[in-house]
């Protein structure tokens, strides 16, 4: 009999980590028993505190637990919800043990996301794990997965679906379109804006410098401070335009007046004066793409950043103007990338230019890889995904548009000073899907397509209910890749989506994407296609 030593990394809020805490309770139960069918002993490496709640909340205390922990001791890191990838990740580098990941498959609370930050995380630091995910824990492939790695220290999932890049089997006018437009970058340089980095532990959105100089991509560093400060200095007439455009567009706000559990007119009008701060210090830093952390920080001054982010990645989007009257970027998106992720920064800077040359939709967003589920109303037979972030959508991706775009308070639980949401349901079309990942100290990007598919409304109900009801969902069906395979392959916690007018066009625009990538440097794989 062997002692398996459990962890489990939780968030920096308490108000998450203490609400949260009976979901990974019962999910580490079960996960004893199961280890314990197979003659072997789960024990926590660190103990429920009095706060009411097991998680390691800090990265110091992540640290001081590890130091207990036998170096050459399996371990397992448990995940039944989001959690702080650097509150392990520095214990996690030095183990010389075993190291298995494990995520209940549940939307409730995103501990798959969270499982998939840390995988990429310890992806991106060279740190080998194996990695595994279960409804009940009683299934085949859990079961199976579980005693591989109990016996061997690993466990072999199937990539068959993974392919390398050939860039001869591309087009000659891609191929030379992804050459202008690498050549362009190279030449002309681009800047993402980073409004402070390392948002909520994710190691793995973090690309270092010296792989974006040689591609033409430079970070201007911005502090939260002076997003707040040029929010503070927007005078309400401005913000009250700007929210007037969308009421005219046919957004519907959903308000109540308790600001502590709901959403009120001035949270949205302090989300609309940080729109258009964000739009001047894009302008004035010439940043062709911008990154807001928003959650540790801006979340104690300021309401939620989700409702601006998905403004500023709208083609279609209030105008607003520079000191001498003139229109910042009339008609177009100012890219951002949710939560810092550089990674997605990159792939959205390269789809934003490629699609406008292509004449194809260019609103793009992350994604969290959030759950999936069989479609309960029967309409589909197929997997299907529920993709969903906090808000930070652009309306183009909805149906319905602006129209078709909601607004929630966010849960009090994340943002004490709530904000709005961009809430809808993504309308069917083909997509094309990717990520880029730090590995082995390169860039690489993964790619494939799929399609956003309509599901009836009660199911689309059920799913939002399943997951956060506030938040935007894209139900997606991936092409030529199981639930498994993603999840196996998959190195974070976000996806990229775009769409495409056609299935035919979405293809192209894969292997435009895919020839520019790989003219960049970047190790691309094709998935499913």
């Amino acid at each position: 009999m062997t002692d398996i030593m459990l962890v489990a990394s939780g968030d920096l809020r308490e108000s998450a980590n203490t609400k949260c805490w009976p979901t990974q309770k019962a999910m580490e139960d079960k996960l004893a028993t199961v280890v314990a069918e197979m003659g072997h002993t789960l024990k926590r490496a660190h103990p429920v505190k009095p706060e009411g709640h097991g998680f390691i909340a800090t990265q110091r205390e992540g640290m001081d637990v590890f130091r207990t922990i036998d170096p050459n001791a399996p371990i397992i890191v448990a995940e039944a919800v989001w959690q702080y990838s650097h509150h392990v990740l520095p214990g996690l580098s030095s183990h010389k043990g075993p190291i298995l990941t494990v995520a209940n498959w549940s939307g409730q609370w995103p501990g798959l996301v969270g499982l998939l930050n840390l995988n990429g995380s310890l992806t991106k630091a060279g740190i080998a794990y194996s990695s595994l995910w279960s409804e009940t824990f009683e299934d085949d492939f859990f079961r199976n997965g579980l005693k591989s790695w109990l016996d061997t220290g690993t466990i072999a999932h199937d990539e068959s679906h993974v392919r390398p890049f050939d860039a001869a089997a591309v087009p000659a006018e891609l191929a030379r379109l992804a050459d202008d437009i690498a050549a362009d970058m190279a030449g002309n340089k681009v800047i993402m804006g980073v409004f402070d980095e390392g948002c909520m532990g994710m190691y793995n959105a973090i690309i270092p410098d010296e792989m974006l100089m040689p591609i033409g991509v430079f970070k201007e560093r911005l502090s939260q401070s002076a997003l707040y400060h040029a929010t503070k200095q927007v005078p309400e007439e401005e913000a009250r335009a700007a929210y007037q455009w969308m009421l005219d567009k046919g957004m519907t706000f959903h308000f109540g007046s308790d600001p502590k559990e709901e959403l009120t007119e001035d949270q949205v009008i302090d989300q609309c004066r940080m729109y258009i701060a964000a739009v001047r210090l894009a302008d004035f830093f010439g940043c062709e793409a911008i990154g807001i952390q928003y959650q540790q920080g801006l979340k104690d001054l300021l309401p939620a950043s989700d409702l601006v982010e998905g403004m500023l990645n709208n083609d279609e989007r209030p105008p607003v103007a520079r000191a001498d009257g003139s229109i910042i970027r009339d008609g177009q998106a100012i890219v951002h990338f949710n939560e810092v992720d550089e990674c997605a920064g990159l792939d959205a800077v390269l789809t934003n230019r490629l699609h406008r040359a292509l004449g194809q939709p260019v609103e793009t967003t992350l994604h969290d890889l959030r759950w999936g589920d069989a479609d309960k109303s029967g309409s589909r037979d197929d997997f299907v995904w529920v993709f969903e972030i906090s808000g930070a959508v652009p309306p183009a991706h909805h149906e319905g548009g602006w129209a078709g775009s909601e607004s929630y308070r966010q849960p009090s639980m994340f943002f004490p000073f709530g904000g709005g949401t961009l809430k809808g349901y993504a309308k069917p079309g083909e997509i094309v899907w990717s990520r880029v990942f730090v590995k082995d100290g390169a860039l690489h990007m993964d790619i494939g397509r799929g399609q956003a598919v309509k599901l009836p409304a009660e199911e689309c109900e059920r799913r939002s209910r399943a997951t956060d009801y506030p938040w935007p969902i894209m139900n997606a069906v991936l092409t030529g890749v199981s639930r498994d395979q993603m999840m196996a392959r998959h190195k974070a916690n976000h996806i990229q989506v775009v769409y495409a007018l056609s299935a035919e066009e979405a293809d192209k625009a894969m292997m435009a994407k895919a020839a520019l990538a790989a003219k960049m440097g970047m190790t691309v794989s094709l998935c499913g296609v």
